[in-house]
């Protein structure tokens, strides 16, 4: 049955892109007597009872592609609950999700999905699907068995020879060449220059602490006072000279006082002359006779007299 140009170009272009970037555990198989022959070959995924084995899917392409799915049917015999035994497909991507965006690689990547997670409630085996309900273990058994007997070749496809894209994208590293010079000897090619490293992050502000750097000033502070004289407070004495203690208490730290200034002192012979001048009558009190203390000792002696005088003539009269 011939398809329309349109439908034959997008055929070629999506097989095209399948047999030089795969996807990983995914490859197709083409005729070369007929393009539309075309069968997708899947990897049993790891981890699962179908490991090890590679599962055949046949397509058959309508002329109302890609408005509507192809029929796809798994002709390798296999022990899943949403394959039949005739190897009919059940997955919503080939019904009622089906979109015309979709292609070959969709369909194969799809069908690899159902084999890591089966669906037992749209089961078409309903064998698998019980078993796989009721008793896991067994249903992984027999699975494995299936496997091992129908989709378990002895040489592994040659199809799978053509690196997956991602594992071609992170293997492709460069060669370095060797070149021959005219002598004859082999020397190496000339290798890029190496990237350089990266310059060493600056490490934070938290990780370098400056010096603190004090200098010496050229006078010394003066030593701090005694705590006793500190407290105490400063007494004026009556007969020191207050007056001068005002200019120096700034100095020394001492609380300022209101003071009073005495008279000028008066010394004690001075004292005793003015008190017996003024009891004898003959100097006047605050006076200063020239003659000092033996003043004083003469007017004592004048007055002892007279009063012994005063006595005999009494002692006479009577």
């Amino acid at each position: 049955m011939s398809l329309p140009p349109t439908v034959m170009r997008r055929l070629m272009r999506e097989i095209t892109q399948l047999k030089n970037s795969p996807p990983e555990g995914v490859r197709v198989q083409t005729s070369e007597d007929n393009m539309l022959d075309l069968t997708g070959i899947i990897e049993g995924p790891e981890g699962t009872p179908y490991a090890g084995g590679y599962f055949k899917v046949k397509f058959t392409f309508t002329e109302e592609f890609p408005a509507a799915p192809p029929k796809c049917r798994l002709v390798t015999k296999i022990f899943h609950p949403n394959v039949s035994n005739a190897g009919e497909i059940c997955v919503n991507t080939l019904k009622k999700d089906w979109k015309a965006t979709y292609g070959i690689e969709h369909i194969l990547v799809t069908v690899k999905c159902l084999l890591i997670y089966p669906n037992p409630e749209s089961a078409l085996d309903e064998e698998a699907g019980k078993l796989l309900l009721e008793d896991y273990a067994n249903y992984c058994s027999r699975a494995r068995l299936i496997t091992s007997v129908h989709a378990t070749p002895r040489v592994r496809p040659v199809e799978f020879d053509t690196p997956a894209a991602s594992a071609e994208s992170s293997t492709s590293t460069p060669t370095a060449s060797t070149s021959t010079s005219s002598s004859g000897a082999s020397t190496p090619a000339p290798s890029t220059p190496a990237a350089k490293p990266p310059a060493p992050t600056p490490a934070p502000a938290s990780a370098f602490t400056l010096p603190i750097i004090t200098r010496k000033s050229s006078s010394p502070a003066p030593p701090p006072l005694p705590p006793h004289t500190a407290s105490l407070p400063l007494k004026v004495s009556p007969g020191s000279n207050a007056g001068h203690l005002g200019e120096n208490d700034g100095a020394i730290g001492l609380p300022s006082k209101e003071r009073h200034i005495s008279p000028s002192p008066l010394g004690t012979a001075d004292a005793n002359v003015g008190l017996s001048v003024g009891v004898g009558g003959g100097v006047p009190a605050g006076g200063v006779p020239p003659s000092g203390t033996k003043a004083v000792k003469r007017a004592a002696a004048g007055g002892a007299q007279s009063g012994a005088e005063k006595r005999k003539k009494a002692l006479k009269r009577l």
